[in-house]
Order: structure tokens, then C-alpha cells, then sequence
């Protein structure tokens, strides 16, 4: 299982559960190598084999050479978990530049499209591959829409879900089986890189179960989709978001 934006969050939560359900964990990080290692101490606590493969995914050379790498240490891929993304400060659409707008779609949305791509030519049976699972980490953003805070990453996300959609309905009959997940409010260290380090407990009250969640709650619904016990599941999304 190759895990984009591994080493924290979601990703790292993904990470462990993922080494306690068999797989060698590939995990991605940007710029971060101590809390990648510290993701990877916690799978191989778990029993699992974990290896730690730098690259920014906003940029292709650096994605193309994660996969050659994955490629000379493991010789095949069978999950692929498209995690890694960026918030960026609280704007409205009003106020927004280009710059900004350009980093938010290069690293949730462009990433997302070109690490799929790499998938599946090592997932597909119609090029001789064994199958696989994509799984897209969304966004309940994309069908909130995150008015006055990220309209750019709710619409980021809300790409991310079209991919899902057209991807999974051109590879279903490769043996690839492509979903994605809704996370809501959830606890982790995205809300303060975005400048709003309280937002789950700000808006706690706002989700109809009362609180927010945690990363490995959305970790359990990735690796339910990349199980066999979602064999008959493609094209499908899960909303992790307490009713939100």
C-alpha cells in the first residue's frame, strides 16, 4: 500500500492499520523525514514493514521517481491511498490569486490525477498486473462547498470525486476497483496549518452527532475499501463526517 502524505493524520493513522491487516506500508512524505519515521516505527510496532520514500507530489519528476522506487523495492502495488493535500489561509473567493489557487489544484487535485495514472499502469490486468484499489481521500468540503473559509479546496476535493467517478467507470473491467472517502470534521494537524488550529471544536456543535472525528475513524473506512470485503464497491464514497 502506497500511502500519499503518510506521515501525519489521516495518512499516519492509515499507515498502522494498514501494517495490522498484512501490507507493507509505503509511506510518502514531502519534508517531514522525522514524523514519517516516526509513522514508520509505529507500523513496524504493528507488525507491518514500512518504508519511507520522499517526494512532493506537486511536482511529476518527483512522482515519477516515487514510483520507480516503489517499483525496484516491492516489484508491484496493490492499494494506492491518494491522501496528501493543503488547506491554505481562510479567504474568500474575492481575495484570492492565482499563485494560490495553482498550489491548491497542483497538490489535491493534478497529484491525485498523476499518482492514479502511475496506479494503474502497475494495477491494471489489461497490462498484465494483478488488479488493485485506489482509494481518494476527499473532502466533505466538496459537497459543502466551504463558503467564506476554502471554496478552492472544497472545489479541489469536488474534482478529486469526478476523477473517482471516471476513473473507476474506465477501470472496472481491469480488475481496478477506484472509491473515495468524505472526511468531515476531523482532528487533525491540517486546521492549524490552514490558520484555524480550533475549527474541529469550533464547529463541533454544528455536526449532527456532536463532536468531531479522529483519523483512524476514517482510516477503518479506507481500509474496508481496500479489502476484499469491498470486492462489489467501485465508484462509491463513504462520507466520514458524523451526519455533516
Amino acid at each position: 500500500m502506497l500511502i500519499t502524505g503518510g506521515s501525519r493524520g489521516i495518512g499516519a493513522a492509515t499507515a498502522v492499520l494498514a501494517a495490522k491487516a498484512g501490507y507493507a506500508v509505503a509511506i510518502n512524505y514531502r519534508d517531514n523525514a522525522q514524523a514519517a519515521a516516526e509513522t514508520a516505527n509505529a507500523v513496524e510496532a504493528a507488525g507491518g514493514e514500512a518504508w519511507c520514500v520522499q517526494a512532493d507530489v506537486a511536482n511529476e519528476s518527483d512522482i515519477m521517481a516515487m514510483f520507480a522506487a516503489l517499483d525496484a523495492r516491492f516489484g508491484r502495488l496493490d492499494v494506492l491511498v491518494n491522501n496528501a493535500g493543503v488547506v491554505d489561509k481562510k479567504a474568500r473567493v474575492q481575495d484570492m490569486t492565482a499563485e494560490r489557487l495553482t498550489r491548491m489544484f497542483t497538490v489535491n487535485t493534478i497529484s491525485t490525477f498523476l499518482c492514479c495514472r502511475e496506479a494503474v499502469k502497475r494495477m491494471s490486468t489489461e497490462l498484465g498486473k494483478n488488479g488493485g484499489s485506489i482509494i481518494n481521500v476527499s473532502s466533505a468540503a466538496a459537497r459543502l462547498g466551504s463558503a467564506n473559509q476554502y471554496v478552492d479546496y472544497a472545489a479541489s476535493k469536488g474534482a478529486m470525486d469526478v476523477l473517482t467517478i471516471g476513473l473507476a467507470q474506465e477501470v472496472a473491467a481491469a480488475g481496478i476497483r477506484v472509491n473515495a472517502v468524505r472526511p468531515g470534521l476531523i482532528d487533525t494537524e491540517i486546521h492549524a496549518s490552514g490558520g484555524l488550529p480550533n475549527r474541529v471544536n469550533d464547529l463541533a456543535a454544528t455536526v449532527p452527532m456532536g463532536r468531531g472525528g479522529s483519523a483512524t475513524e476514517v482510516a477503518e473506512v479506507i481500509l474496508w475499501l481496500a479489502s476484499d470485503q469491498a470486492s462489489y464497491t467501485t465508484m462509491s464514497f463513504i462520507d466520514v463526517s458524523g451526519g455533516r
